[in-house]
């Protein structure tokens, strides 16, 4: 237990899973929906997807999400309070997730527990038992147990950042808390989605997957407007939010760690520097070490779905997508994100 000042009152982050006891991340929908449940879901537009016939999702707001998801989401902006030390790791599916989580855990927690340590968390639990889900946690009122985590909390999303509301404050306004966004080239994006989908779903074809990301119709799309909103919001607010490429990680993890620490309060010091702390925790949290870790090579990211662990980490490439894509699937993406990029200051080379 991380303590402060040697008293015994908790310091965070401490891993969710040690508080939490469920196993797994909260994506659990009650089985019977509730009577605002449904009276919710109706009322908008949903859709399955093709070949992944239990995968409904539900325009909220401009947005695609899991039809079980929609009410967390409003729970969510009702109810959620965010403290000013507060850390929300947001992206989409298939950006880096698993592994922004793991460094951002590990570098959080580094006094409490040193990435060389035989006993540290990410050893024995999965890097998403260590931070809780914040939307799985507004079903059926477990916002709770995010208000029992100590401060510095630490959470992840995959939620547009309209829906989480106090975040990020409006122009001129103070407060909110402090974001760390990843987002990836989305035609990686795409295939690494494709191959996490046919891990439950294996008759699953990559242009049904391509065809809903282009059409915006795909969890938590459309992309563009997902990555917009944080890109935006990132320029604006900077103190606020901290917008991440995949592939700068990829290039350079351990000057992103530190962007990071110092991006969130706690700069690596001289002494750590000189330690190897950040080394050891670009070591700790690399794909080969985590991938070899038991802990994720068994059990489910989602208990209802059954993503299984180990699908989170494949290859962890760039430019995977040249052996899946047509040269008329690349334009015709490219073209999109073009069109729906332009004037906003961002790209993707």
């Amino acid at each position: 237990m991380a303590t402060a000042g040697g008293s015994s009152v908790r310091v965070g982050p401490v891993p969710f899973n040690d508080v939490e006891h469920d196993g797994d991340m909260v994506t659990t929908v009650p089985e019977r929906p509730s009577e605002e449940h449904v009276a919710l879901v109706s009322a908008l537009p949903c859709c399955t997807i093709a070949g992944m016939s239990n995968m409904k999702l539900c325009c909220y707001q401009g947005f695609w999400l899991p039809e079980g998801l929609v009410p967390p989401a409003a729970a969510l902006q009702r109810r959620f309070e965010p403290r000013p030390s507060d850390v929300i790791v947001a992206s989409l599916p298939k950006c880096g997730t698993t592994w922004l989580v793991a460094l951002a855990f590990a570098t959080l927690a580094r006094r409490a527990h040193p990435p060389g340590a035989g006993d540290h968390p990410l050893r024995r639990l999965n890097p998403h038992q260590c931070l809780p889900f914040l939307e799985g946690l507004f079903i059926s009122g477990l916002e709770g147990k995010l208000d029992a985590l100590p401060s510095p909390r630490l959470m992840n999303t995959h939620m547009p950042l309209a829906m989480i509301p106090g975040a990020v404050p409006a122009d001129g306004a103070g407060g909110g808390c402090r974001v760390v966004y990843i987002c990836r080239e989305p035609k990686d994006m795409v295939v690494s989605l494709w191959h996490y989908f046919r891990r439950v779903y294996p008759d699953l074809e990559f242009s049904e997957v391509f065809d809903i990301a282009c059409d915006g119709t795909m969890p938590w799309g459309p992309f563009w407007d997902h990555i917009l909103g944080y890109w935006r919001a990132s320029v604006a607010r900077p103190e606020n939010v901290l917008f991440l490429r995949y592939e700068e990680l990829l290039r350079d993890p351990a000057e992103n760690v530190r962007r990071l620490a110092r991006f969130v309060g706690l700069p690596f010091s001289a002494a750590e520097e000189e330690d190897g702390v950040v080394r050891g925790i670009v070591e700790l949290c690399s794909l080969d070490s985590l991938r070899g870790m038991e802990v994720n090579k068994a059990g489910y990211v989602d208990t209802r779905i059954k993503f299984p662990r180990e699908a989170l980490f494949r290859k962890g490439v760039a430019g995977d997508w040249k052996s899946h894509m047509t040269p008329e699937m690349a334009c015709r993406m490219d073209d999109i994100v073009a069109d729906k990029l332009r004037g906003t200051g961002l790209a993707f080379p």
